[in-house]
């Protein structure tokens, strides 16, 4: 009877602690394999959403029966994920010679439906381009068109590499590229795979992205391992020695560095330099780009004001937006503008013109040699011509006066008109006026060179018994020899006048100009300061060329020599006859 009790008594408590045991949370799960994992299927994890990528290798050396276990692996991956369009997103491509995606980030709306493609997807059987199919990972499946969300959400984009040999195309480039994009990988190699390739594809630190095992069956053994790094592992930054210089930023095993706004990640990945706004060369800014931590801002030169498209400017000076007209100089306010003149010019009654025609009775050939290299600047040319004309103002430019020819030279010469085409003086201006600045070198032997050969020709219009006078001007030092032609020009009696302005220099402009130095060497600090040259400039011409008075008395010696040279002729032909012709009386 004792031994029934004691019976009874046993059996109630193993019925009770079954009814516990009933009560009890569910078991982890276990894994296949040597050493199993174990996973808790119905507690995925809560931690940061993800983009996912699986990455699987799928070539011919992969058996089916490993096939088989490389998507159970997957499948196991999984249970621990979130899945969802506001949780984690999952992608599966699979490789072999070529990629194939099963299915992108956009595709599936929960685990189940992942699962179902996981296990329909069919094995490939093909070579290994492990390099083509990071390419694709990196250029296409973390795509914002394939539902990759948009990289301003800072949402983590994790590639898992799962390879079973050696890759038959490189990956260390495309993966390193893959890894500054921003996308961390695990790699995981099977049996034979390089340890070498595997750390190649692999994010840093190795130790917690690299991971190798001896066959597809072991694989099992790393679930628990991912379910600890992607569900809630440790605050990288706060553990790891990151170096970053400015900001870090923890994922699933690993981190990142990031930069304050206003500057870029060097290729270090740990180091930051300040961004150059205005380096970028696509401010469009008129004047000047001042960068700042943000952004940058266009500025004006002083004298000008920023439009309200915030990048281009207009003058404060009226002269350098309207077609003002002035001979020689423009002043203007906001709304306002006046024409002055050089200085021994006076200002004509149409308020634009000015003259001098102190040396208008002369006459002489006159050929303006300017210099157009881009040392100038059009700012500076315009002065050149405004200088040009105030010459031609003071000069008798007529059809029995002055005739004038321009040359421009830098790297070539142009002949911008010569001396037979304009027989007045507007003209003249006028054509001076449009001249074209040609902003190259400075050749200024070769300018002098086309003025010796070419502008004192008669076809160019140059007049026998005319005095020639050339008036050489320039900012600087020519590129080329100068003395050959200067000399020439000097000993075929032309006269040289040397203009220097600016870096010109004085050595050269002596060995342009006729003697004596002091009466053809002109120089000036800067542009501005020109019509301090221009009275001396003209009253040297001057007193060089003869009036209108001494070409004529010059004109009736040459006619007595001629005609007494005539009737010398007449006489001795007549006197010749006479003796031929005489016959004695006796």
């Amino acid at each position: 009877m004792r031994s029934l009790v004691h019976l009874g008594v046993l059996c109630l408590l193993c019925c009770c602690e079954a009814a516990l045991l009933d009560r009890r949370p569910p078991r982890a799960i276990a894994v296949r394999g040597q050493n199993p994992s174990v996973v808790d299927a119905r507690n995925p994890c809560k931690g940061v959403p993800l983009d996912f990528v699986f990455v699987i290798d799928s070539s011919r050396s992969i058996r089916p029966r490993d096939y088989q276990k490389v998507k159970t692996f997957i499948l196991d991956v999984l249970q621990f994920l979130e899945v969802g369009p506001d949780a984690t997103r999952v992608a599966l491509l699979q490789y072999g010679s070529v990629v194939q995606s099963e299915f992108p980030l956009n595709t599936h709306a929960s685990r189940a439906e992942a699962e179902r493609a996981v296990r329909a997807m069919e094995h490939l059987a093909s070579g290994t381009m492990t390099g083509l199919a990071l390419q694709y990972t990196m250029e296409t499946a973390f795509t914002e068109a394939e539902g990759a969300r948009p990289a301003a959400l800072h949402i983590p984009r994790i590639a898992m590499v799962v390879t079973d040999g050696r890759p038959q195309d490189t990956v260390e480039e495309v993966a390193a590229e893959a890894r500054r994009a921003g996308i961390q990988i695990f790699a995981v190699g099977v049996g034979r795979v390089d340890m070498d390739t595997l750390r190649a594809i692999g994010s840093e630190p190795h130790s917690e992205h690299v991971y190798l095992v001896a066959n597809f069956s072991q694989m099992q053994t790393l679930i628990s391992v991912f379910q600890s790094k992607l569900c809630g592992g440790s605050d990288m930054c706060e553990v790891a020695e990151h170096q970053c210089q400015h900001i870090c930023v923890s994922s699933p095993a690993s981190y990142r560095c990031k930069c304050r706004v206003g500057f870029t990640l060097n290729a270090d990945g740990k180091t930051c330099t300040g961004i150059d706004y205005c380096d970028l060369g696509n401010h469009g800014c008129d004047h000047d780009c001042v960068s700042t931590p943000e952004s940058y801002v266009c500025r004006c030169k002083m004298g000008y004001v920023l439009h309200l498209d915030n990048k281009t400017c207009s003058s404060l000076d009226l002269c350098q937006t309207v077609d003002h007209g002035c001979d020689h100089r423009c002043l203007g306010t906001l709304d306002s503008y006046h024409c002055v003149c050089f200085e021994g010019f006076i200002l004509t009654d149409d308020g634009k013109s000015c003259r001098k025609p102190e040396c208008g009775s002369g006459v002489m050939d006159l050929v303006f040699v300017i210099d157009g290299s881009k040392s100038l600047g059009p700012v500076n040319f315009e002065l050149v011509k405004g200088f040009v004309n105030a010459v031609v103002d003071s000069l008798n430019v007529s059809v029995a006066g002055t005739h004038v020819g321009l040359l421009q030279y830098s790297t070539k010469v142009r002949t911008e008109f010569p001396l037979g085409r304009y027989t007045g003086g507007r003209d003249v201006k006028e054509a001076v006026s449009r001249v074209q600045y040609m902003g190259r070198g400075s050749m200024t032997g070769s300018a002098l060179r086309h003025m010796f050969r070419s502008s004192f020709t008669a076809e160019e219009g140059a007049r026998p018994g005319v005095p020639r006078v050339t008036v050489v001007l320039t900012d600087g030092r020519s590129q080329d020899d100068v003395v050959e032609w200067a000399d020439k020009a000097q000993r075929a009696g032309v006269t040289m006048y040397a203009l220097g302005v600016g870096k010109a220099v004085e050595e050269e402009l002596k060995q342009i100009a006729s003697e004596p130095d002091e009466k053809h060497v002109f120089y000036a600090e800067n542009f501005d300061q020109m019509g301090e040259i221009l009275s001396r400039l003209k009253s040297g011409m001057c007193q060089d060329k003869p009036s209108d008075e001494d070409q004529c008395q010059c004109d009736n010696v040459v006619m007595f020599q001629k005609q007494a040279t005539e009737q010398m002729i007449t006489l001795t032909r007549d006197n010749i006859l006479f003796f031929l012709n005489y016959q004695p009386m006796w």
